[in-house]
């Protein structure tokens, strides 16, 4: 009887405590080192980093009640004989592990916030282009239930769409608006700091043409929050051809080229005569 109500006690705790399952899946044709970062108040998973090497996979159980953040690291150089780093979405800590630090932008971002474990408490959870892109990336939900449960991300590679001012290094990766020019009309701060006041720019309109469900400005939530109940996510860099399921998160329209270098004419053009006059 002592042992049943041991065991009993147990369950009870797990269930409890258990939150969600996270999946990483590499189907890029090269290394990536996911990175993460938990929010204040939540106790961290039992990694902050890791190495996942070409069509590989890994999985690690969060809490209820956990948030944070996940994202890729590329060209990544840990030899074990000093401090190493990443090329695009570094941590800076030097190591494998990020220890509490977040990504260096531009970087892809998948962010999450579980559910309390009550009933019906549900799980909210995006990918944000809003400090840049680096590396394609969508999130799938699935056992969930209650609310859209849909899969998010970006499948197009922005890196080969990214305009000149935009670019990093080699075209590796792609920095917002806000982290090329500094200005408030990018950044949504100072005047420009509420959804009135902050519109989306046209760097931000190409980041959402190519990528409709990803945040491509920091008010972009009603096209780009999804919440789902009890799910288990899978988060895979460089998909390739979406299933059924992701074949939405690019809904894009067939002119995804066009409209984005016309976008940037315009306002290439605008910018020249503004500094003619």
């Amino acid at each position: 009887m002592a042992l049943f109500k041991l065991f009993f006690a147990l369950l009870l705790l797990c269930t409890c405590t258990y939150g969600a399952k996270f999946t990483f899946v590499n189907k890029c044709e090269y290394t990536v080192w996911p990175g993460i970062l938990t929010g204040s108040g939540t106790p961290p998973l039992e990694t902050t980093g890791f190495e996942l090497p070409q069509q590989s996979s890994r999985s690690l159980q969060a809490p209820n009640g956990w948030s944070g953040r996940f994202w890729g690291r590329t060209g990544c150089k840990f030899n074990g004989t000093g401090p190493g780093s990443c090329s695009t979405a570094d941590c800076g800590s030097g190591q494998v592990e990020c220890n509490g630090a977040g990504a260096a932008p531009p970087a892809t971002l998948a962010e999450f916030t579980l559910g309390s474990g009550s009933q019906g408490s549900q799980d909210f959870y995006d990918v944000s282009l809003v400090d840049g892109y680096n590396l394609p990336m969508i999130v799938e939900a699935s056992g969930g239930s209650s609310g859209m449960c849909a899969a998010t991300g970006c499948v197009t590679d922005l890196n080969k769409y990214c305009p000149d001012e935009l670019k990093v290094s080699n075209g590796d990766a792609c920095k917002s608006a806000c982290e090329a020019f500094g200005k408030p009309e990018y950044c949504c701060s100072g005047a420009h700091n509420t959804p009135d006041t902050c519109k989306p720019s046209v760097y931000a309109a190409l980041f959402k043409m190519a990528c409709p469900r990803a945040y491509s400005y920091a008010y972009d939530d009603q096209t780009s929050t999804f919440t789902c109940t009890g799910a288990d996510y899978t988060i895979t860099f460089c998909p390739s051809i979406p299933t059924s399921q992701t074949a939405v998160v690019n809904d894009t329209p067939t002119t995804l080229l066009i409209p984005p270098r016309r976008l940037l004419k315009a306002h290439q053009s605008r910018v020249l005569n503004s500094q003619v006059q």
